[in-house]
């Protein structure tokens, strides 16, 4: 991509299913469309070995295949995609400004679709050994801890995703749940009470991870009886949730309470011509379907705010 081209029809900052299927659309419209992503095309679902519920894949499909096959289908219609991260939105003339680690694009409108990051403990020793024994990620990190054992720290689904996925490599997974029931779904939950190799430590929350120069042990507290207790461990998956990656949004677009951005059914925030899809919104499904419906909800929108212009 060369320096001219710095001004779009439409910008789509974030490049999993939200943003690649507004792609798609945007594209087909033959609108000029540029997507700016800072990792991974195909976001969070990039972490999942096999995705079990996207409509038109019986058997699964992997995570990492189901964001290059979004990608491919979108830059078939001609979407321009660059690595950049963003950092910053501005309203100029009715010409959205787009700040990027490589430099300025402007969007005659932009649809947000920058998703989140994985939420963290805040414990002392999680930032020292992140990398070291800490992972927010078992996809990428399992076959580190063959023969091991490790925790996962969380009961929703990407948890016990997590723990079922370590299962594979390591030789004992104990999930540590702050409440004494699970929030995944049944499915999900069935298939951990039925693997041997996982233990669920209920009502159970971390004080603090240590180690000597990679993870040792897990400081953990009953927060029913407030007994402290200690696990031997060698690494800890942490997965609480989300947060969802709108920092830089602050001031210009209504975020709720979470820091999501406020919608309504058309994807629309309260600025014309600026849009949010996917996780990054409040009230989201927070799944890759629902996150390509939002995608395409808010490029049929910005279709029709442009032609009205």
């Amino acid at each position: 991509m060369g320096a001219q081209d710095r001004n779009y029809d439409v910008i789509i900052i974030g490049g999993g299913p939200a943003g690649l299927t507004a792609g798609i659309y945007t594209s087909r419209a033959r609108l000029n469309s540029l997507l700016i992503e800072k990792g991974l095309t195909g976001g969070q679902i990039a972490n999942a070995e096999l995705v079990e519920n996207f409509p038109g894949f019986p058997e699964g499909v992997g995570g990492i295949e189901l964001g290059e096959r979004m990608q491919q289908q979108a830059s078939k219609y001609g979407l321009q995609i660059t690595t950049a991260e963003v950092t910053g939105l501005e309203l100029q003339e009715g010409q959205k400004v787009v700040r990027t680690s490589q430099g300025d694009f402007t969007g005659r409108a932009v649809i947000i679709a920058g998703g989140s990051q994985f939420q963290k403990l805040g414990v002392p020793g999680e930032e020292d050994f992140t990398g070291k024994g800490v992972s927010y990620c078992a996809t990428c990190d399992a076959p580190f801890f063959t023969e091991q054992s490790v925790a996962v720290v969380g009961g929703g689904d990407a948890a016990i995703t997590e723990a079922i996925y370590l299962t594979k490599f390591a030789s004992r997974v104990t999930v540590i749940h702050r409440r004494n029931q699970l929030r995944a779904t049944a499915i999900m939950q069935e298939r951990a009470f039925a693997e041997p190799k996982i233990e669920l430590l209920w009502d159970t929350t971390v004080d603090a991870i240590e180690g000597e120069g990679f993870v040792k042990r897990l400081r953990l507290n009953n927060v029913k009886t407030g007994e402290k207790s200690t696990l031997e461990i060698n690494g800890v998956f942490i997965a609480i949730g989300f947060m969802p990656d709108t920092e830089y949004l602050k001031g210009i677009v209504p975020l709720d309470v979470a820091g999501h951005i406020v919608t309504n059914e058309k994807m629309e925030t309260e600025i014309p011509g600026i849009y949010a899809a996917g996780d990054i919104r409040s009230n989201s499904g927070r799944q890759a379907i629902t996150a390509a419906g939002d995608g395409a909800t808010a490029a049929i929108y910005a279709e029709k705010y442009l032609s009205e212009q």
